[in-house]
């Protein structure tokens, strides 16, 4: 069974910086792409940034890209969002995931992460 945790957000007003961490444990994850969602009151959840198994591409959304990067720790299973710049428009809860094939990369539709953890949650103030 699938087991995912995001731990690290909190309250920053804008241009600040935050540093999210996803611990995954229950499966293989070391050989998967892991991504980052998420979620803003009254949205739909977006995917983020992606990381392939070996840390060799890194995926972005056009919001994001430029200010958050995505990195990986396989032999301590876990993913990492480091987030600079922040706007009040990143406010959402902030969650990890997996694709529940091993074979999903990057860039393939965000709908192949179906395994999802606990999320932490990020509010930026202007």
């Amino acid at each position: 069974q699938v087991q995912l945790a995001a731990s690290g957000g909190g309250s920053v007003q804008a241009g600040g910086s935050l540093r999210l961490s996803c611990t995954m444990s229950g499966n293989t994850y070391s050989s998967r792409s892991m991504a980052w969602f998420r979620q803003a009151p009254g949205k739909e959840r977006e995917g983020v940034a992606c990381i392939n198994p070996e840390k060799t591409i890194r995926s972005y959304a056009p919001s994001v890209k430029g200010r958050f990067t995505i990195s990986r720790d396989n032999v301590k299973n876990s993913i990492a969002l480091e987030m600079s710049d922040l706007k009040p428009e990143d406010t959402a809860m902030y969650f990890c995931a997996a694709p529940r094939r091993p074979s999903v990369v990057c860039g393939d539709s965000w709908s192949n992460f179906g395994d999802w953890g606990q999320g932490t949650q990020v509010t930026v103030s202007i």
